[in-house]
């Protein structure tokens, strides 16, 4: 049986402040709905048809002293918070549990999304993995939502940091 919503596309959602944004700045992009009970990458890539290693999950995590960085990873990968910690220059990053998340950014877990937070007072970072794509899927800010953009025009639009943040074999 096929996850729930595969092949089929809902109609398109209404815009969100993140694709406003992007269309502010002349950024192409492309809209994928799916199933909004979807919450996971994983989940989401299988709803949309796509390999889960392009769709980029976004997780909040914080330094050891108390700053928040939105770590955009792939969407099938596990975050090595050590080796973040090490590529941001810090001794230790946490994840923020689900509520910390949440209450940080406004947005409910499974929506929340870099390009949602823009001029927003979040360091934003992206594993260099997505450096191997054209182009990605990410969340802009809304459950059941992702949107297909450019590598290149998603680093410059939310100023993303590049970082070895998977665990395995560091990102080229």
């Amino acid at each position: 049986m096929s996850p729930a919503g595969a092949g089929r596309r809902a109609a398109p959602p209404p815009k969100t402040n993140a694709m406003r944004a992007l269309d502010a700045r002349g950024v192409a992009y492309e809209v994928f709905a799916y199933d909004a009970a979807i919450h996971g990458a994983v989940e989401a890539a299988g709803a949309m048809g796509v390999p889960p290693a392009r769709v980029y999950k976004t997780l909040v995590c914080l330094t050891a002293g108390g700053r928040a960085v939105l770590v955009m990873a792939p969407g099938d990968a596990e975050v090595d918070l050590r080796r973040l910690a090490r590529s941001l220059g810090e001794k230790a990053v946490r994840l923020a549990p689900q509520r910390e998340a949440e209450r940080l950014t406004g947005l409910r877990v499974g929506g929340i999304g870099a390009l949602a937070l823009l001029g927003r007072p979040f360091d934003v970072a992206l594993d260099g993995s997505a450096l191997g794509y054209e182009r990605i899927w990410v969340n802009p800010g809304r459950r059941g939502v992702n949107v297909a953009v450019a590598v290149d025009d998603l680093i410059r639009v939310t100023g993303a940091r590049i970082v070895d943040a998977v665990a395995g074999p560091p990102a080229t």
